[in-house]
């Protein structure tokens, strides 16, 4: 099984590289897939790469999804 989750960019690396936070965790992740990410975005994470951006309100959602599966 993948499994793909939405992080918010904090900081612009370099062209290529992202730092993102994630339940407290950052990590610095690959936005070479995607053109003009900036602090602030939510991207969809998948094995350390962002594959698209999403609007923080489906982002939230997803992870308050995520949030309640957790609760179970």
């Amino acid at each position: 099984m993948c499994l793909a989750v939405p992080v918010r960019v904090e900081a612009l690396v370099d062209e290529d590289q992202a730092l993102v936070e994630l339940g407290g965790v950052k990590k610095h992740i690959s936005i070479a897939l995607l053109e003009d990410v900036q602090v602030g975005d939510y991207v969809i994470l998948h094995v350390g790469y962002a594959l698209s951006k999403l609007s923080e309100e489906e982002a939230q959602k997803t992870l308050e999804l995520f949030s309640q599966m957790h609760q179970i």
